[in-house]
């Protein structure tokens, strides 16, 4: 429990170097919550979705040839959501109000996610050590394989053909 603990500090001096980061939430990469400062918001099904946001933020720097997942940043009518990686295996989300500096959120997620790898990798593999789990929390048949690359879902995708199909007799052609 003291890694769930050092995590939850670290979120609550993240609120205070940003006042207008609203929430905070560290999750795994398989939706579960390890510690959360999020006042009006839902951990469990932040972290849900968070982890299906992960999945196709995955897909998208694979299919588009950009590297491994680093962050992800959506914005709303009335604020952001970021989420950046934390090591192989956690995720931290953020949320915050419309009027934030975006570049001091990056700054700062990125410094958090940073430090809560560092706890991570410190105290544990990002699953929980007490014998209870926190309460409303779900828990996992099986702890976050940091063998699998962060922000992948252990989903069967289809395979990808081996050959590109060729135009067939008549179809379209683009003018040269």
């Amino acid at each position: 429990m003291a890694v769930e603990r050092d995590v939850l500090d670290e979120l609550h001096r993240l609120r205070n170097r940003v006042p207008q980061v609203t929430g905070s939430l560290a999750a795994t990469v398989d939706g579960l919550v390890l510690a959360h400062d999020a006042p009006g918001a839902e951990p469990e099904g932040l972290a849900a979705l968070t982890a299906a946001a992960l999945g196709v933020a995955q897909r998208t720097t694979d299919a588009t040839g950009r590297g491994a997942f680093r962050e992800l940043l959506l914005r709303g009518a009335h604020g952001y959501v970021a989420t950046y990686a934390a090591g192989p295996a956690v995720v931290l989300t953020l949320l915050a109000d419309a009027r934030v500096n975006v570049g001091r959120l990056h700054l700062e997620g990125r410094r958090s996610g940073a430090r809560i790898a560092e706890l991570m990798a410190a105290g544990g593999d990002g699953t929980r050590t007490g014998a209870q789990p926190a309460p409303g929390a779900r828990t996992a048949a099986a702890p976050a394989d940091p063998a699998r690359p962060i922000g992948t879902l252990p989903v069967r995708t289809p395979p990808r053909p081996a050959h590109q199909p060729r135009p067939s007799a008549g179809g379209h052609r683009r003018p040269v």
